[in-house]
Formats: structure tokens, C-alpha cells, sequence
């Protein structure tokens, strides 16, 4: 873990006495996305695209999420694969600050998981470690997300293909660095919080997206994935529109809209917009 305990409940301290006073409830989970949120961003869209893969595989995946923290994307999948568990390895993280932990969040590094996986998510991978190999040895099909900006594991990588496995789709979403960055701008800065030119000039600068990844090793359930993802995109436009998580709202007042392209990326891309190998 990469705080010890005392730097761990002092920044608890913190994060309740923001919830408990701030006016914006929900800019929790992107400046404190330790304790509430994730290190990556999401929509529900997201999690319909997940639940679509993994049902493609079979009707009732066995679903992996690793290094699943408090589970805050692991229980959002719950509600549509019921049997979805985590694996988070360091569980300290439950007993310092008195959660308890459910019994679908094991504790325990992925390297000890023997049980074949229908679907292995990895949200999260602290630079400078590297357990895609764990995750080979049990998954059929990888989905990994990795900051552009630089978050990833020993020597860079992220990807999985020395391992065997192809690509099957990918598409891009805005770190919650990105996120934090607006907020703070936004809000917090006397400065910026007057000024919309400097913060639309700002915004320009932004590079730090995230890259969501789907990898699969068998041809058959690769072409199998493929359809169904793209025929659940005929009708995400609308999904994306009618059913929301109530954070998301706070994406689009980022300028992070759905379909949304950004300066600073590629000039055929667009947040969100999926893209297959």
C-alpha cells in the first residue's frame, strides 16, 4: 500500500470533513477517489459495455475484479452479474478506517486465484507492479484501464499481448486526474474560478485520458464479443442519455461529454466512442 496508516487517517479526516461540509456532495469521488471513488473515471454506459462482454462469454461469467479497493466499480457490475467478486490484496485498508468489507472482496494477491475467470477487470495498476501474468494464468478475457498520462506497471506495460491474448476494442475516457484538475479550477481556485478564458485555455492542455482496453486469447469468442459490443452500441446513444449515475452529471459540466472530442486528442476520436481491432 503506498501510505502508511497514519498519512491514511489523516487524509480520512480530511476526506469526512469535506462530505460532511462541502455544497458539492459529489466532487467526493474526485478528490478523494481513494476513499469513495475510483482512479479512473466512468459512466453507466461504461458498466452496460462490461456486463455486454462478460455475457457474451457465457450467461452467468464469473466475473474478477482485481485490486477492486472498496469496490466502488465492482458493485455497480453486481447489480447486473450477481455473483461478481474482487480481489483486493492489502485489506488493511478496511480495518484502518473501521469498513467493514464484504464478503464478495477477497483478500488475497491475484497470484493466488486458481479458479478460471470468465472475465478479469483490472482497473488499477500501481506503477512499478506488474501482475498481468497472474491474470493470464486464469482469464479468457482481460478488460484493463491505464492513464495515458502514465500510470502502468513494471517497464510501461499495460497491454497483454505478450501473453497471448488480441485486442478486440477499445475506447478512451477522461482520467479522473483530468476530472480533479477541472474541479479544482472550477471551484477552488479564487483565481481560475473567475476567469473562463484561463480555464478554457486550460482545458486545451488536458491529455491525462484513460484507455480502456478488451483483450481476449480464443478467435471464436473474440468475433462473439465483437458482435454483441456492436450491437449494444446501436442503442447506447440513447442508454446514454435516459440512464445516468447521478455523478456524471458533474462530467459534463467538465466539458467530458458523451461523444465529446478534445482538443488535445487525436482529431478522429471521441471520448467514449468505440473503436474495434
Amino acid at each position: 500500500m503506498p501510505f502508511d496508516s497514519q498519512d491514511l487517517l489523516n487524509a480520512f479526516q480530511e476526506y469526512l470533513k469535506f462530505a460532511r461540509s462541502s455544497d458539492y456532495r459529489n466532487h467526493a469521488r474526485y478528490i478523494f477517489p481513494f476513499f469513495e471513488g475510483t482512479y479512473f473515471t466512468y459512466r453507466k454506459i461504461d458498466v452496460l459495455r462490461i456486463v455486454t462482454i462478460a455475457k457474451a462469454i457465457t450467461s452467468d461469467p464469473q466475473y474478477l475484479d482485481i485490486g477492486c479497493g472498496y469496490g466502488d466499480f465492482l458493485n455497480k457490475v453486481i447489480q447486473y452479474i450477481p455473483s461478481a467478486i474482487g480481489v483486493e490484496k492489502d485489506a488493511t485498508i478496511y480495518y484502518y478506517l473501521n469498513t467493514p468489507k464484504p464478503e464478495y472482496i477477497i483478500s488475497l494477491p491475484i497470484e493466488c486465484v486458481t479458479q478460471p475467470i470468465d472475465v478479469a477487470f483490472v482497473g488499477w495498476m500501481e506503477p512499478g507492479v506488474d501482475f498481468r501474468l497472474g491474470v493470464a494464468d486464469t482469464a479468457k478475457c482481460v478488460i484493463t484501464t491505464f492513464d495515458e498520462g502514465g500510470q502502468c506497471g513494471i517497464n510501461g506495460g499495460c497491454e497483454y499481448e505478450e501473453f497471448g491474448y488480441s485486442r478486440v476494442a477499445w475506447w478512451r475516457t477522461p482520467s479522473w486526474i483530468d476530472v480533479n484538475h477541472e474541479l479544482m479550477n472550477s471551484y477552488y481556485s479564487r483565481q481560475l474560478a473567475n476567469d473562463s478564458l484561463l480555464r478554457n485555455s486550460l482545458r486545451d492542455l488536458r491529455s491525462a485520458h484513460n484507455l480502456w482496453y478488451v483483450y481476449v486469447r480464443d478467435e471464436y469468442l473474440k468475433n462473439r464479443i465483437k458482435f454483441r459490443l456492436m450491437n449494444w452500441l446501436k442503442k447506447e446513444g440513447p442508454t446514454s442519455q435516459e440512464e445516468k449515475f447521478e455523478f456524471e452529471q458533474i462530467l459534463d459540466e467538465c466539458g467530458f461529454q458523451y461523444k465529446t472530442r478534445l482538443p488535445s486528442m487525436h482529431s478522429s476520436e471521441k471520448l467514449w466512442e468505440v473503436y474495434f481491432d
